[in-house]
């Protein structure tokens, strides 16, 4: 008879973003925030991780990457970091095993409260991912056609909020929130990532998510079920 899963004790998460990494283990309150930027590379983003948790003792990694994941890898090199991302070797780096998803999956799996939850990332880019009852899809909604022969992302986006003003851009996302709300059937959109805060009011079935939250979606990603 085989062995029961169990999962590990200590869990290093990482939630790596274009301006920040922020850093956090199991058990600990406070998040470390280290600057990323245009130029780090997978192998900088391990030794600085590395570096900040020197003496810290952990079982396993998750890391939540800005972009496509495919089988724990990322899929193609990131838009707002160095190079580097897709060859990397991750476990061999944290000498622990690791889980990478993407990021807006990592959040969307943090801000889960049941039921079907569709996560909409409202920054540079559209993040977007699917829970259902615990079990997260990462989604790609970003670049598919919304009207004008423009995709989603174009008209969510932080360069689109510059050009167009914070009203009207608020009136895209409502059209939007409600277009996706009901094509995924979701209980519930949660609306996270930095320009959430611009959202005056959330209709019902639309909330606010937390960016710590990605913590705990990355603590979730080791949870057997």
């Amino acid at each position: 008879m085989p062995a029961a899963k169990t999962s590990p004790k200590i869990i290093l998460v990482i939630d790596v973003g274009g301006t920040h990494l922020k850093i956090c283990t199991t058990g600990s309150r406070a998040i470390i925030k280290i600057p990323s930027g245009l130029t780090m590379t997978a192998a900088q983003m391990a030794a600085a991780v590395r570096k900040a948790v020197v003496g810290v003792k952990y079982d396993a990694v998750s890391i939540g990457f800005p972009g496509p994941v495919v089988k724990n890898r990322p899929l193609l090199e990131p838009h707002n970091l160095g190079k580097g991302w897709v060859k990397f070797d991750y476990q061999h780096a944290f000498g622990r095993p690791v889980k990478m998803i993407n990021d807006a999956a990592m959040q969307a799996l943090g801000d889960h409260l049941g039921g079907r939850t569709l996560f909409l990332g409202l920054g540079t880019g559209l993040g977007s991912a699917l829970v259902v009852d615990g079990k997260v899809l990462p989604l790609e909604l970003a670049h598919l056609p919304y009207k004008k022969g423009r995709s989603y992302e174009e008209f969510l986006s932080t360069a689109n909020l510059k050009r167009v003003g914070k009203k009207k851009w608020r009136r895209y996302v409502a059209d939007v929130v409600g277009l996706l709300k009901a094509a995924f059937i979701a209980d519930t959109v949660v609306l996270g990532g930095g320009n959430v805060r611009l959202i005056e009011e959330f209709p019902a079935g639309v909330r606010a998510g937390k960016n710590a939250n990605a913590i705990r979606g990355g603590y979730r990603l080791w949870i057997h079920k």
